[in-house]
């Protein structure tokens, strides 16, 4: 490790962390914002689903490429390019003079995330020294999960305040200052000689594949329920395994014949990167799930306005917090893989909790039966997210970086999209919260089993290459 990497590594996490939170917020922002922005520019129901769907789609399609592309063209120049894009078409949609424009450029800003977010975990990991990354991947679950749920917190305050007389334009707004700190930090900051590699090239026909076997899961999880599940979103989640097969077989020959492929074979072979994959998709369909589903619940349900939904999830925000700092301390007495455990035993708390809230209370419409168990929630989350990272990423090689930041931030937020669609049609069609919360209990039970895949601690010696070809991508998918 070079010395200007390492004297800088807290400033490069400083601007990957606002990289990541500009991601964050407008992931999360549309499920308070979205009533107030159909109510200004018009459009249907079908415009509401589209401004968080063009979004995760353009995103989840483009965050695998977009990691490759780091490794082609080095991290520090599609960071800068994609916080650009991002803050660029952030003013766009601030702009936007109706629903046809706003949701053209909420696909552009996806795709310019899909640029930016997967050289981050890459950044971080080539500038701290072995030593200090598991404090850094230690800051950096945090913020994502108070991102996540403070978006919702920070667009009813927005709406409801409309700053200036810009309404639901400031929660493209408030990405300006921090694109440009992140753009300015990054120029700055961010190592020069990045570890690039000139002899590699853009995967094309990789990159069409693998996004078709992509649209054909995520488009119809998300647009699913709105539609009221025609056959044909059936037939197209059931094609999305024979595509990936299809992707797979592809990647393989293309590895024979020694040309570069989109994903490194290498990194598919490896048992604890996949599990961890896994693992991360369920706990992220979990958390963005529910989160989606508690605003709606508590406007819908319980009446409240936009910014008072926000703040009742404040306890959420706070918890997160407070599970991250305890959690840095127990990682390294008792090693991630027992706090990542301990993390989602105590999110299943806290559900358990709530449900046990919503029985005693009934229809009442005060907040502050629900705080406690937001605030457990909160702490589960953080003290699950800390150790999360830097567990998954420990057994990856340098020249894998790229290709595992873009897998691995496509698991979350196909895990998302996923989360959204499977809690929200149990919500909708049963009309029950408390079904949604025994869901929810599923999924962190089948989280918790697949965490035993992982390592007992992040710092161990990576898993021996495989003595066979390495190329084994069909198996892993």
């Amino acid at each position: 490790m070079k010395n200007e990497q390492r004297s800088k590594h807290w400033l490069v996490l400083a601007v990957v962390l606002a990289a990541e939170v500009m991601d964050l917020l407008d992931a999360t922002i549309i499920a308070i914002a979205g009533p107030s922005i159909r109510a200004d520019l018009g459009g249907g129901t079908a415009f509401l689903q589209w401004l968080a769907a063009g979004y995760t789609l353009a995103f989840a399609i483009g965050l695998v490429t977009g990691g490759r592309l780091g490794d082609i063209f080095g991290r520090r120049p599609m960071f800068l390019a994609g916080a650009a894009g991002f803050t660029l078409m952030s003013l766009l949609c601030a702009v936007a003079p109706g629903p046809a424009w706003l949701v053209a450029f909420r696909v552009l800003q996806g795709l310019c995330g899909a640029v930016l977010i997967p050289q981050g975990l890459g950044l971080i990991k080539a500038a701290f020294p072995p030593e200090k990354l598991g404090a850094a991947f230690g800051a950096f679950g945090p913020v994502m999960g108070l991102s996540a749920v403070g978006g919702p917190i920070l667009a009813g305050v927005l709406v409801d305040a409309d700053l200036f007389g810009t309404g639901w334009r400031a929660i493209f707004l408030i990405n300006l200052p921090i694109g440009l700190a992140a753009l300015a930090g990054a120029a700055f900051v961010l190592p020069r000689n990045d570890d690039r590699d000139a002899g590699l090239r853009l995967d094309l026909p990789g990159t069409a594949l693998l996004a078709g076997a992509l649209l054909l899961l995520v488009y119809p999880l998300v647009q699913g329920r709105e539609l009221g599940w025609p056959a044909w979103c059936w037939a197209a989640m059931a094609a999305s395994p024979p595509a990936l097969w299809l992707f797979a077989r592809y990647e393989r020959r293309r590895v024979r014949a020694g040309r570069t492929p989109l994903v490194e074979p290498s990194l598919l072979a490896k048992r604890r990167f996949n599990a961890g994959l896994v693992v991360g998709l369920i706990l992220f369909a979990g958390m963005m799930g529910l989160s989606l589903i508690l605003s709606v619940y508590l406007q819908l349900g319980r009446g409240y306005t936009p910014v008072r939904a926000g703040l009742t999830q404040a306890p959420w925000a706070l918890g997160t917090a407070l599970g991250a700092i305890a959690a840095y301390g127990l990682n390294t007495r008792f090693g991630g893989r027992k706090v990542l455990v301990g993390g989602v035993a105590v999110i299943a708390v806290g559900v358990a909790a709530f449900l046990v809230t919503l029985a005693a209370t009934g229809t009442s419409t005060s907040p502050w039966p629900l705080l406690p168990a937001l605030l457990v929630l909160g702490f589960g989350m953080g003290a699950s997210m800390t150790p999360y990272f830097d567990l998954v990423l420990a057994a990856v090689d340098p020249h894998e970086l790229g290709s595992a930041s873009g897998t691995l931030t496509a698991a979350q937020q196909i895990g998302g999209a996923m989360g959204v669609a499977t809690l929200g049609t149990a919500y909708f069609s049963w009309g029950s919260l408390h079904r949604v919360l025994w869901l929810e209990l599923a999924l962190l039970a089948a989280a918790t089993a697949l965490c035993f895949l992982l390592p007992p601690r992040a710092r161990e010696d990576p898993e021996p290459a495989p003595e066979h070809e390495p190329a084994q991508p069909a198996a892993a998918h």
